[in-house]
């Protein structure tokens, strides 16, 4: 079943019967929120623009209100400091402890390996210690996007992802310029072997296809809606000319880059078709490739085309004819009207009736990275303060999400991760019979034993989570607390029940009470905390296991 039909039958939106009934429509459009603004709406949109948030983090953006959180997601932010050589000591060029991003290979030894560890964990680490901000989820969002893999340089990709972040919530036609001429990028659809004397159509087509208009149907051979196959010749002539330099290099005076090379630039005019106005493109060198990006975006496709997928990746897979009308239409004029820079557009879709509307509260499956990191962000799981230490255990989920199916650095196709374009399942996909297990194997680890890192603990302390509560010594109060920092929707009366039994089996209320207090009257007796723990570890252990954890 549809995840919007469930929770409009959960809602009393419509009845339910044994025959299949239509989905449930969601009228609202991209006009502002004029609703309470509570805790629901605060964790919707800090767990939809960020990872994990915290307690602490959502009941301030309560006391900010939707307009300063609004704000503070979208405040810029330095960029993160460089990934570090964390444990590596034969690199006669990194030191342990220094960043190696702008540092060359050496001839006798191969220090990939320890920079592509280093940049996993790194990758990681800044969905922990984002701080309220959608950068990171932006720049998830853009990898998805552009998709880059195999490119067996983590100096290339660091250089990639760090392009991607600064341009978040940045001017889209800009950052398809960008990385029409990232080094990563150039290697990754074969760019740099793009001349004159042979074309290579492998960017071209992808830029149309996945990166700015799309295909729509097709209407006669060779031509699709919103471009032809002449387009996709002609484009990638208009290319031609890009090279990539600093790959592997151990000379430290070539850096990672790229440059355009004359003699290898296809300098006659380049026609395209109707679907672009028949526009003639004459030689502009090294400035051409920008000018044919110009000439895209003045399809009004473009807007529409990206919206839908920030709609898929914020909202939901659905897009329906009324979200189609009343979304996509203004948020993609939006873009237009602001020049295709972005943030206008995003702030308007995270604060529209539309986001805030109850069916797309909860619909979402968690990818991996956004389950990984709310299985231990939300309860402060400390991790090792040392730099070798740190960088494992940022190692440890990052594997976690490559079992999960979602490896950061290598989504299966140019396409991107299949959740997020591939009908029917779309988000579903992140849950199967291979993936299931890892997911529970980490919930259930990170809420009993812990894992070891080079003999530190990586656990959830359940007492120091629940002392954050407003109301610890009630356990009814404990158990909603909780839910409304890990559930996005509302649980039953009959799950409740079966929670508590599972904190305080056949106990009355005030035994837990008595328990808790005795406690807190004398922290430092380990029976005592012991006891309160193990029953909390429980707790916490079945609610990670829910199926309502694994929902956003």
């Amino acid at each position: 079943m549809d995840r919007r039909a469930t929770l409009a039958t959960l809602m009393g939106k419509r009845q339910a019967e044994a025959s299949p009934l239509p989905l449930p429509i969601v009228n609202s459009g991209l006009e502002p929120y004029s609703g309470p603004w509570a805790y629901e709406q605060a964790a919707h949109l800090l767990r939809r623009a960020m990872f994990g948030p915290s307690y602490a983090q959502i009941k301030n953006a309560v006391n900010l209100g939707l307009e300063a959180t609004l704000e503070q997601l979208f405040a810029d932010i330095p960029q993160p400091e460089p990934p570090l050589n964390h444990s590596y000591e034969n690199d006669p060029n990194v030191p342990v402890g220094s960043p190696w991003a702008d540092a060359p290979y050496s001839e006798s030894a191969n220090f990939r390996p320890y920079r592509s560890q280093s940049l996993r964990a790194w990758s990681i680490l800044q969905l922990f210690s984002e701080g309220v901000s959608i950068r990171e989820k932006l720049t998830l969002f853009w990898h998805n996007h552009f998709a880059i893999s195999n490119i067996n340089d983590p100096k290339f990709v660091y250089r990639h992802i760090s392009l991607l972040r600064s341009y978040a919530w940045g001017n889209f036609r800009e950052l398809i310029k960008a990385v029409t001429i990232d080094p990563a990028m150039l290697r990754f659809l074969n760019g740099n072997q793009n001349t004159k004397n042979a074309p290579n159509e492998n960017y071209a087509r992808e830029l149309l296809e996945l990166f700015t208009i799309g295909k729509g149907p097709l209407v006669a051979p060779g031509d699709y809606t919103n471009y032809t196959e002449a387009d996709i010749s002609a484009m990638a002539k208009v290319l031609t000319g890009w090279r990539d330099t600093g790959f592997n290099a151990v000379n430290p005076d070539i850096p990672v880059g790229s440059f355009f090379q004359a003699n290898r630039h296809d300098t006659g005019d380049k026609q395209l078709s109707y679907r672009f106005g028949n526009t003639t493109i004459s030689n502009m060198a090294e400035l051409e490739y920008a000018h044919l990006v110009d000439v895209i975006f003045q399809q009004p496709e473009v807007a529409r085309f990206i919206s839908r997928k920030l709609y898929r990746w914020f909202i939901y897979y659905i897009i329906d004819d009324n979200a189609e009308q009343n979304v996509i239409g203004p948020m993609a004029q939006l873009l237009i009207d602001n020049d295709y820079a972005l943030q206008p557009a995003l702030m308007a879709l995270l604060r529209s009736e539309h986001f805030y509307d109850m069916l797309n509260v909860g619909p979402m499956i968690k990818n991996p990275m956004d389950f990984i990191v709310s299985s231990a962000k939300p309860f402060g799981v400390p991790f090792p303060p040392e730099l070798a230490r740190l960088y494992n255990t940022m190692l440890r989920f990052f594997s976690s999400g490559t079992l999960q199916q979602m490896e950061y650095y290598n989504p299966p196709s140019v396409a991107g991760w299949k959740a997020y374009y591939q009908e029917p399942l779309f988000y579903r996909t992140w849950i199967n019979a291979t993936t299931l297990p890892v997911r529970m194997a980490l919930t259930d680890s990170l809420a009993t034993t812990g894992f070891l890192v080079n003999g530190f603990r990586v656990q959830i302390d359940p007492l120091a989570f629940v002392a954050t509560f407003d109301n610890p010594f009630d356990p009814n109060a404990v158990i909603e607390e909780a839910r409304s920092i890990l559930f996005p929707q509302p649980i039953t009366d009959g799950q409740k029940a079966a929670l508590k039994e599972i904190l305080i089996p056949g106990l009355p209320d005030y035994e837990w009470t008595v328990e808790y207090s005795d406690y807190l009257a004398n922290p430092d007796n380990a029976n005592l905390a012991e006891a309160v723990a193990s029953k909390l570890r429980q707790l916490l252990q079945a609610m990670l296991s829910m199926p309502e954890f694994y929902l956003s």
